[in-house]
C-alpha cells in the first residue's frame, strides 16, 4: 500500500473515531437532560405539595414581608388614596400591613371569597387583599356599629359579585369600605356613600387584576 492510501485511511478512521465519540457525548448528554429534568419536575410537584399544605394549615403566623411605605390622601370627595404604589407578592407569611383594615400590598396566594360574601368572624387579612386584587369592595365593621346597619349592610353586600364583609374589631370608623389603594368613612348603611363607593370600586379602575375570580377561594 502506498504512503498516500495509507494516509488517507488513517485519516478516515480517525474521523469515524471522532464521529464515534460525538454520537456517543450525545448519548450521555441525553441522558443527563432528561435526568435532571425529572429531578426538577419531581421538585417542582414536591414543592407544590409542600406550598399547598403549608397554605391551607395555617400555620404561617410569623411576619417577615416588609410594610408597604406611604400614607392615605384625602381626596375632595372623602375617599382616602395610599400614596404609594402597593406591592403585589405573594406571601405565605403573615404581613405588617401599615393600615387596618389593610387596602393592598403583599398578600396570600389564596384569595377570600368575595362573591357577595358576608362573614360573620374575622378573616385574614392577607386573605382578603388578594381579594381587592380582584376588583372587589371589602365592607368592615367594628362593635361600634349597629346591629340595624350591619344588616342592611350585609344585604347590599350580598347581592353585589365582588364584594365581602367580615368584622375588624381594630378599626378606627364603626363603618368603613375598603377596594385596592383605596378607603373611606361611612356614617351608616343609608350613607349615599355607600352607594357611590360600591358604583366607583367594584371592578373600578383601581384594579389590578379585573375580572380575575371571587369564587373557589377560601369561604
Amino acid at each position: 500500500m502506498s504512503a498516500k492510501k495509507s494516509s488517507s485511511a488513517a485519516r478516515k478512521a480517525r474521523i469515524e473515531e471522532m464521529r464515534r465519540a460525538e454520537r456517543s457525548r450525545e448519548r450521555r448528554s441525553r441522558i443527563l437532560t432528561i435526568g435532571a429534568s425529572v429531578v426538577i419536575v419531581a421538585g417542582l410537584v414536591v414543592g407544590g405539595t409542600v406550598l399547598i399544605r403549608s397554605q391551607s394549615d395555617g400555620s404561617d403566623t410569623a411576619s417577615d414581608a416588609k410594610a408597604t411605605s406611604g400614607k392615605f390622601v384625602t381626596e375632595k370627595d372623602g375617599v382616602k388614596k395610599w400614596s404609594a404604589k402597593l406591592t403585589q407578592n405573594h406571601v405565605t407569611k403573615a404581613v405588617k400591613y401599615p393600615m387596618e383594615p389593610p387596602v393592598g400590598g403583599d398578600h396570600n396566594p389564596v384569595w377570600q371569597n368575595c362573591n357577595g360574601d358576608v362573614y360573620d368572624k374575622a378573616i385574614k387579612n392577607e386573605n382578603a387583599v388578594h381579594s381587592l386584587e380582584h376588583g372587589a369592595v371589602w365592607v368592615t365593621y367594628n362593635g361600634k356599629a349597629s346591629e340595624a346597619d350591619v344588616k342592611a349592610l350585609a344585604a347590599k353586600v350580598k347581592k353585589t359579585p365582588y364584594s365581602l364583609m367580615s368584622p375588624v374589631d381594630d378599626q378606627k370608623d364603626p363603618i368603613m369600605l375598603s377596594a385596592w389603594g383605596v378607603q373611606r368613612t361611612v356614617t351608616s348603611a343609608s350613607d349615599p356613600n355607600v352607594g357611590k363607593f360600591f358604583e366607583t370600586y367594584v371592578q373600578g379602575k383601581q384594579t389590578p387584576e379585573p375580572g380575575a375570580a371571587c369564587t373557589n377561594g377560601i369561604s
